[in-house]
């Protein structure tokens, strides 16, 4: 198994406090990374268990999505962010497509319910080439420590 790492340069003015970026190959294979780091970022954040379980099916829902919109050789890329008790994510890859994730599938709706908030949006893509950025975003709150 080989493992690509990308360094990127980050301007600390620009970047966001608590945002965990992750870059991967838009392939089912990889996924298993993206639900590691929300479980991870989850438990650091005191999630209770039910809530990292969640996230990590959440997770796992949105990039599956993603992954089957991914033009040929696509980055999948997430962000993490750690607001209050509210944990962000923000999933995207270029697709050859010009539409989002069907909002009518079990799988939206297993989404739907495991996240406090989800939206999808398309925009053209960065480069001319017909290319086009689909991303998820949601979020999930911290459950009441009773």
């Amino acid at each position: 198994m080989s493992v690509e790492r990308e360094v990127a340069q980050v301007d600390p003015a620009t970047s966001a406090p608590n945002q965990v970026e992750v870059r991967v190959r838009a392939e089912p294979d990889q996924l298993s990374v993206m639900r590691a780091v929300v479980g991870d970022l989850a438990m650091r954040a005191d999630h209770d268990v039910d809530s990292i379980a969640d996230l990590r099916l959440a997770v796992d829902e949105a990039c599956s999505t993603l992954v089957r919109l991914a033009a040929p050789e696509a980055t999948l890329v997430c962000r993490f962010q750690l607001t209050g008790e509210q944990l962000s994510i923000t999933a995207e890859v270029l697709s050859k497509n010009d539409f989002g994730p069907r909002k009518d599938t079990f799988s939206w709706r297993v989404l739907s319910a495991l996240a406090d908030a989800v939206s999808t949006s398309v925009e053209s893509g960065p480069a001319a080439n017909g290319s086009h950025l689909v991303r998820i975003e949601l979020t999930k709150g911290r459950t009441a420590q009773v």
